[in-house]
């Protein structure tokens, strides 16, 4: 029988209080992987997870938390591309050196669930461009396959957001980048931003594409798959369910 793992715990709060005084939360599993970034697991973002990961939230709570959580997700993955220097002069007339971005991006959303995190890129990124890729499993091979793909006809000039809150195994994303690369994105501008992933889905992937940035919000460490799925699932059901059975569970499987 497996040894269960255990969750990472930490205490959590402002600089001003004492260890003592902060509260000890569940925090994500640290990993030493370079092009992996797990957001800063400060108050608001363990917060915020609590909110969603509670099975009494409401739909239009675990929306509009989500949603918050979305957008950090987007303005980190902002910070990782590439800028060049850019002076401007202020209203009071003095110089500031300044940056602006290089380069055009869009956004691409793995069909459904990805497509709840394309306000959160647009509240960033106005008139943001954002493609789709449709990606279920076969019945017969239980293998990802395309089903459908609309992307922009310059994608391959673009730095591509690829968004899908859900990363469990992994086996949609690595295709979703491969139709990308097919299209002539380079691996390295390429940035998948998702909620929370599994140990083993980060790991696949890094070591499937070692030049391309994960964004997470919180890696989720369990030794059984399932229960990754199960948790993370949660986006693309309260998301698209307007009124839930009573006894339905809450985890269902299934700009610039």
């Amino acid at each position: 029988m497996a040894s269960k793992t255990v969750a990472t715990t930490q205490c959590v709060g402002p600089d001003y209080r004492t260890e003592t005084q902060n509260p000890t939360a569940t925090v994500s599993t640290p990993v030493d992987v370079k092009t992996v970034t797990v957001l800063p697991q400060t108050p608001q973002l363990i917060a915020l997870l609590s909110i969603i990961r509670d099975k009494t939230t409401d739909r239009g709570d675990f929306i509009f938390y989500s949603n918050r959580i979305i957008r950090l997700l987007v303005e980190e993955g902002l910070n990782h591309l590439p800028t060049v220097e850019r002076s401007v002069i202020t209203p009071v007339g003095k110089p500031y050196a300044g940056l602006q971005f290089q380069g055009k991006i869009c956004g691409v959303s793995i069909m459904r669930a990805g497509e709840a995190m394309e306000q959160g890129l647009r509240e960033c990124c106005r008139s943001v461009r954002i493609g789709k890729i449709l990606i279920q499993r076969d019945e017969e091979t239980s293998m990802p396959k395309l089903f459908y793909d609309k992307l922009p006809e310059d994608i391959a000039d673009r730095w591509v957001l690829l968004l899908d809150p859900m990363f469990a195994t992994g086996g949609s994303a690595i295709m979703a980048v491969e139709v990308l690369k097919a299209r002539g994105v380079p691996e390295e501008r390429i940035l998948f931003l998702n909620l929370i992933a599994s140990p083993e889905g980060v790991a696949k992937f890094a070591k499937k594409f070692p030049k391309l940035r994960v964004v997470t919000a919180f890696i989720d460490t369990t030794s059984h798959r399932d229960s990754v799925i199960l948790v993370i699932d949660t986006t693309r059901s309260s998301y698209t369910r307007t009124t839930a059975p009573q006894n339905e569970p809450r985890f269902s499987s299934s700009c610039l």
